[in-house]
């Protein structure tokens, strides 16, 4: 597996306020926003930010004091996803589903270390035409 590219996901509670210090303060610009997501990007290769919405009916708080890490996706753009799931299946890795393709051409599979953190490997392919 080669990475080449990273980014962080953080699930926060205003996806627009989150948005408006990383872009202020931080040097990120909007890349792409959607429905419940924004896309942060900066020019010099540093880790993209995706901020989501928390969603409080399906996913419970945090408890720092006792799982400070419940709240965190770290994901790796890549290249061979296919084989890489193909390996951690047989490395008896804790995958979270299958691998699967969405509708804009992201291959996606998520696999969760011993702590709970949520790692995400992503490899894109564009849909033809």
């Amino acid at each position: 597996m080669i990475v080449i590219a990273s980014s962080v996901s953080l699930r926060v509670g205003d996806v627009s306020a989150s948005a408006e210090f990383f872009t202020t303060h931080l040097g990120f610009r909007e890349d792409v926003r959607t429905e419940d997501a924004v896309l942060l990007t900066r020019d010099d290769g540093a880790a993209d930010i995706v901020l989501r919405e928390r969603d409080p009916e399906s996913v419970a708080p945090a408890d720092p004091a006792r799982d400070p890490l419940a709240d965190v996706l770290v994901s790796f753009s890549v290249t061979g996803i296919a084989a890489e799931h193909d390996r951690l299946r047989r490395e008896g890795a804790n995958l979270l589903g299958p691998l699967r393709r969405t509708p804009w051409g992201e291959w996606t599979v998520r696999l969760a270390d011993p702590n709970g953190v949520v790692v995400q490997l992503t490899e894109w392919d564009p849909p033809s035409g």
